[in-house]
């Protein structure tokens, strides 16, 4: 009975005792690290040339982000050939190599509020490479990987809305058979310029 006399009285106690409101923590709003005023984004063109199994490829680029205080970048990317590329191992005259990937990157950049100052973006995506012709589809399939590409690329603030940027990356592919070539053959530098384009901040 005094055990259940006790329990009642500290259920009236604790109902009578006012309840403070705790504001939730949140990432973005009062006393948070972040806010707005620390985001920005930005889209980014750019051209590389680079090599596809000894085949001369000349490669478009467009990435579009969100940055974090200027310095943290994430976001995606399409990157496609825009030439015939040819690769070496081919032996059927008339075709060439269509290449493409797409996914994500992550970026960060030293002392951005520079003149001239670096960047350093991470791709990781999914790809197919397809032999095709101008005068028909040879009908002969096509193979699909995983690709990672790490890149070093330095910038120039030419207006508060824009940079140029030019740089290099190196292709890594995950296990593909294609032809008479595998992914060590499409494996390499390119080199890339181009414009940043966008609010930083």
């Amino acid at each position: 009975m005094k055990t259940i006399l006790l329990s009642a009285l500290s259920c009236l106690l604790f109902l009578q005792t006012p309840l403070t409101a705790q504001e939730a923590k949140t990432l973005f709003g009062n006393g948070s690290p972040i806010s707005a005023a620390d985001l920005g984004f930005f889209a980014a063109p750019s051209i590389g040339f680079g090599q596809l199994d000894g085949g001369e490829a000349a490669l478009f680029n467009l990435r579009t982000g969100i940055l974090l205080k200027d310095k943290l970048a994430i976001g995606g990317y399409f990157n496609t050939s825009v030439n015939n590329v040819i690769p070496q191992s081919e032996t059927l005259p008339g075709i060439y190599m269509d290449y493409w990937t797409t996914g994500g990157f992550i970026e960060y950049t030293l002392f951005p509020e520079k003149l001239v100052h670096l960047s350093f973006p991470i791709y990781f995506g999914y790809g197919e490479v397809e032999m095709d012709s101008e005068n028909s589809d040879p009908e002969l399939g096509e193979a699909n990987f995983f690709q990672l590409e790490p890149a070093a690329m330095l910038e120039l603030n030419l207006h508060k809305y824009a940079r140029f940027q030019a740089g290099a990356g190196y292709r890594l592919l995950s296990q593909m058979n294609y032809r008479n070539f595998n992914q060590s053959d499409l494996a390499g530098l390119t080199a890339y310029a181009g414009l940043k384009l966008g609010l930083f901040r």
